[in-house]
């Protein structure tokens, strides 16, 4: 079996280009990333649910690399979104980041922890090789 997890989408129910209706996660070790938000280097929190939904997807990006694993292995992203935004808007700040890595996507509108954030992203992630 491949060390990446594999998409789950019984031919019951819709499939989406975008998200996965389940991961199968083959045994190994696995990463949690904690909440990521839109904040640089220097913690400054970007402008827009745009800029930040493209910084914590460059966070998460950055976690993932440094535990040797990557996109292609993330299991489970979970977002949260302060209710006043709309979905559609972050999920189209995705693309350029995130790309075409299809995974297994839980969206919820709650405000996030930190004062100002528009967007907090966390995931599940094998990592290959360990």
């Amino acid at each position: 079996m491949s060390s990446a997890p594999t998409p789950i989408d019984p031919p019951e129910l819709p499939r989406s280009p975008a998200f996965a209706q389940g991961m199968l996660v083959p045994a190994g070790p696995l990463l949690f990333v904690g909440g990521q938000n839109g904040v640089d280097a220097s913690g400054e929190l970007l402008d827009g649910l745009g800029a930040q939904t493209e910084q914590a997807l460059r966070n998460l990006l950055a976690v993932l690399a440094a535990a040797g694993s990557g996109p292609e292995q993330v299991a489970r992203l979970t977002i949260h979104l302060d209710p006043s935004v709309d979905p559609t808007e972050a999920y189209a700040a995705t693309q350029s980041t995130w790309g075409a890595h299809r995974t297994a996507v839980t969206v919820l509108a709650i405000a996030p922890a930190k004062p100002g954030a528009l967007v907090e992203i966390d995931a599940v992630a094998a990592v290959p090789g360990s």
